[in-house]
């Protein structure tokens, strides 16, 4: 502790004129009677609001989260784009080839994908198959005579899908329809069944079906699966009998 006169050498050198000590200090003068005044106290409504407030000070400073303990932002909802059934659907590949023997149509189903050459198997046996339909054996191409090969691929927003392709060789087909008519269609092979008749039959025999939007015809396995399996020419040859009389004219 330094002596009275120090301390007050050193609050003159701070410029300071009073000082009054809360203690008594060793070799001090004695403090006068109220030198220390005593604070006066808040009003009650008024201390309240002190202590609830250095109380929410602390609870805030306690409570705070450290910079590794933050809280996750809310996620943000990632919009979700709908997907047009269209355009999860494989797209199929096939070639139909469109022909018209007589009053009949045909949509067959080329087996190598190019189009039927004079001396093919596959075309002398649908020549075959029309001599016994009694039908002409020569039969004419349609429109510029190329097959409809699938995709397309015409670029633009035209979809290559499987109902776009039913759609496309339907149209095609109607179209015919209304410039020659026909009196049944043949119907040829998978591909023919699916994208011309709009039927998903499992070939097995030769059927007849009638469809809302293209009339009468007749399905057949294809040119190649009665090269491979002569047991289905019996079935079709029922079926070509049970029909004659349809493009014949002799019903």
């Amino acid at each position: 502790m330094m002596s009275d006169a120090r301390r007050r050498a050193y609050l003159n050198a701070m410029q300071v004129d009073s000082w009054v000590s809360r203690l008594q200090l060793p070799f001090a003068a004695p403090l006068r009677p109220g030198a220390i005044a005593e604070p006066e106290p808040l009003p009650e409504s008024k201390s309240q609001i002190v202590v609830a407030k250095s109380l929410v000070t602390e609870m805030v400073r306690k409570e705070a989260p450290g910079p590794l303990a933050r809280k996750p932002a809310s996620p943000v909802p990632v919009p979700v784009k709908r997907i047009d059934q269209k355009s999860v659907e494989p797209t199929p590949h096939f070639t139909l080839q469109l022909l018209r023997a007589g009053s009949c149509l045909l949509a067959v189903t080329l087996p190598t994908g190019g189009s039927f050459q004079n001396r093919d198997p596959a075309y002398l046996l649908l020549k075959d198959l029309l001599r016994a339909a009694r039908l002409p054996d020569k039969p004419q191409l349609i429109g510029d005579g190329e097959p409809i090969r699938w995709p397309l691929w015409q670029g633009g927003d035209f979809g290559q899908g499987a109902e776009d392709a039913r759609d496309y060789v339907q149209g095609v087909i109607l179209s015919e329809r209304d410039n020659m008519g026909y009196s049944c269609l043949w119907l040829v092979g998978r591909p023919a069944w699916r994208f011309a008749g709009g039927v998903s039959i499992e070939v097995g025999n030769s059927i007849e079906i009638q469809t809302d939007l293209l009339g009468m015809a007749l399905a057949i396995p294809g040119l190649e699966e009665l090269m491979e399996k002569p047991v289905l020419k019996a079935e079709l040859w029922r079926a070509l009998c049970r029909n004659i009389p349809i493009w014949t004219g002799e019903a």
